[in-house]
């Protein structure tokens, strides 16, 4: 997923898109284990769209920090 896809869709979405990503690479972790994986590059990707999607979430709180404390120097 592209970051500028991800970046018109809110927090919430956001934050579920995370945990199902991660529910992803969870179970790519198992079936590696056991040997059942098709695609090797799925677990690659998970992690890059977690990576992805957190550094979204972190410049949104950032931003809204920026925003507070620039009301307080008023």
């Amino acid at each position: 997923m592209q970051a500028k896809d991800l970046r018109d869709k809110t927090n919430e979405e956001l934050i579920a898109l995370l945990e199902e990503r991660k529910k992803e690479l969870i179970n790519f972790r198992l079936k590696l284990v056991t040997g059942v994986v098709d695609n090797v590059r799925a677990g690659r990707l998970a992690r890059k769209d977690i990576a992805r999607i957190k550094t979204i979430l972190r410049e949104r709180e950032l931003s809204e920090q920026g925003r507070k404390e620039s009301k307080k120097k008023k």
